[in-house]
């Protein structure tokens, strides 16, 4: 008996357009022709329907599960809300800045308007003089 060839599942882009171009055949079809099935030693094709929709779903950038912290530990989650403290400071947590890859040293430029605050990250060509202003402001 011939040994089969290892099926190859299409994913991301690929995986997107061939589902496109299958838009008129069954999610089991769909599934099969874009390599999500295993054939069995009695020679049965059986579709991997969750293997295929979880494909699906990543393929779109979904993400369902919660990215895990960095210390492998629960905690509170972000909720994009802060107060000013008693001291008068703004304080944004560790959460906002590695969700941003953030670094100790990252600069931002901070405007104020009449409700808000804008911070804007200063990259490495945009650093500015030491009093922190731009020479056109």
């Amino acid at each position: 008996m011939a040994k089969q060839k290892k099926i190859e599942p299409l994913v991301g882009e690929d995986l997107l357009r061939k589902v496109k171009e299958l838009e008129n055949l069954s999610k089991e079809e769909k599934a099969k022709q874009c390599g999500y099935y295993t054939v069995t030693k009695n020679g049965v094709e059986r579709v991997n329907m969750m293997k295929f929709l979880n494909a699906l779903i990543d393929a779109e950038g979904i993400q369902l599960d919660s990215s895990p912290s960095a210390n492998g530990r629960g905690g509170r989650s972000a909720s994009y809300r802060i107060s000013v403290q008693s001291n008068g400071n703004l304080l944004i947590g560790s959460a906002y800045t590695k969700q941003m890859n953030l670094k100790p040293g990252d600069e931002f430029l901070i405007t104020l308007g009449k409700k808000h605050i804008r911070l804007k990250q200063i990259e490495g060509d945009d650093k500015i003089d030491g009093d922190g202003l731009d020479a056109e402001e």
